[in-house]
């Protein structure tokens, strides 16, 4: 028996007005209010231009909303019917760029696409959380706590993180399986498996580190000991203190930090944009941005809590806790408690597919609270296929 046909004619769908009406306003006018924060701390990292990187942010986050919300107004049942083959397109485009990846910074992370390049790693990390969304609304929570239904999604997130470290992309990767063995928490698996699961990572770390490539071993190297190298690996973390201890409580003020705008705080418009933003309004605007990432992850956790369907309340809660890996990460390899790992800043940093990415991921969450009353089987067929 198909999903869909379990479900009553009236509940098939809701009428396109009614959906509009229900789309969660408030979540997009927060949405907006930090990227409109992120136009400003381009527009200061050009020196007070529109050129080259607000203005094409404005054009890509325009674009990117209104994606945002064709995909919340489209019906949560057609996300759980083609969960897999969004999937298996982002597993295939991963593939595809160890063999045709275009290069860029000494990563082989992106695929030529003509009018533009798309980095697939970025598509997997919401592939990832609609392929576990169904695979674990399949099951029972008898199934959940037995090891062999736990094989499939393990596969799942090994084989793409596997392809994201060969680019090589640590951060990315880690992401990847961070958020997919967090659904797997979300899902009901019980903790003492994850606890026998990071003792055999710790044992396993002196065999990761001889894989590790010599640039990530010295990341590493640096975040335990940064002041052994502050002209060289330790630059970026060093000069990043300075401005984030520069701008005391309220800020040197707007187009005035002198770590960023003299060219000693590095990649100012992505990675370490968050340290710019810090020397130029201070811990006052440092605390203002956090708020606002709070109010966001506040509306995903609330509504993946009124979602009535087991799929809406699995890809809400993966949707925001890889919203929260992002903020954390970032923020905290730029106050040097993490390594770097290049992870950018949540709809602040300058990127395409990273933007383009967060919005999708948002629009689902708008889906998933459009369409919170609908109610799907449990039982649909073996593992939801």
């Amino acid at each position: 028996m198909s999903i869909l046909s379990t479900i009553d004619d009236d509940r098939r769908s809701l009428p396109l007005r009614r959906k509009i009406i229900e789309v969660n306003w408030g979540l997009v006018f927060v949405i907006c209010l930090v990227a409109g924060v992120g136009f400003a701390m381009l527009y200061s990292a050009a020196g007070g231009n529109l050129s080259p990187w607000a203005s094409r942010q404005m054009i890509r986050f325009s674009a990117g909303l209104g994606v945002m919300l064709v995909i919340a107004l489209i019906d949560i049942r057609f996300w759980l019917r083609y969960a897999y083959l969004f999937y298996g397109i982002g597993l295939a485009l991963l593939v595809s760029v160890e063999f045709f990846g275009v290069v860029g910074m000494g990563a082989q992370r992106w695929v030529d696409l003509g009018l533009f390049q798309l980095q697939p790693s970025e598509v997997m990390k919401v592939a990832i959380v609609l392929a576990l969304a169904r695979y674990f609304h399949a099951l029972s929570m008898e199934e959940v706590g037995q090891f062999r239904w736990l094989l499939l999604p393990t596969i799942l997130i090994v084989a793409p993180v596997t392809l994201v470290l060969r680019q090589p992309d640590l951060g990315t990767a880690i992401l990847l399986g961070v958020v997919g063995f967090g659904i797997f928490f979300v899902a009901g698996v019980r903790l003492w498996k994850f606890a026998a699961a990071g003792a055999l990572a710790l044992g396993g770390l002196p065999i990761v580190w001889q894989y590790l490539h010599d640039y990530q071993k010295a990341r590493i190297l640096t975040f335990i000991n940064p002041e052994q190298d502050p002209l060289g690996s330790g630059y970026h973390i060093m000069q990043s203190k300075i401005a984030l201890g520069s701008g005391g409580v309220f800020g040197k003020g707007f187009l005035q930090g002198t770590q960023s705008h003299l060219d000693f705080l590095p990649e100012m418009r992505t990675d370490f944009i968050f340290t710019m933003l810090a020397e130029e309004f201070g811990m006052a605007g440092g605390l203002a941005l956090l708020t606002l990432y709070a109010l966001l992850l506040a509306y995903g956790f609330a509504i993946a809590l009124r979602a009535r369907n087991h799929f809406g309340r699995i890809v809400a809660l993966g949707v925001t806790g890889g919203f929260f890996l992002y903020v954390f990460i970032n923020i905290a390899m730029v106050m040097g408690l993490v390594p770097v790992v290049g992870v950018p800043l949540p709809l602040i940093s300058y990127g395409g597919t990273s933007m383009m990415t967060l919005l999708v991921g948002f629009g689902l969450l708008m889906s998933v609270w459009i369409h919170r009353d609908v109610e799907i089987p449990r039982r649909p067929g073996f593992v939801g296929l």
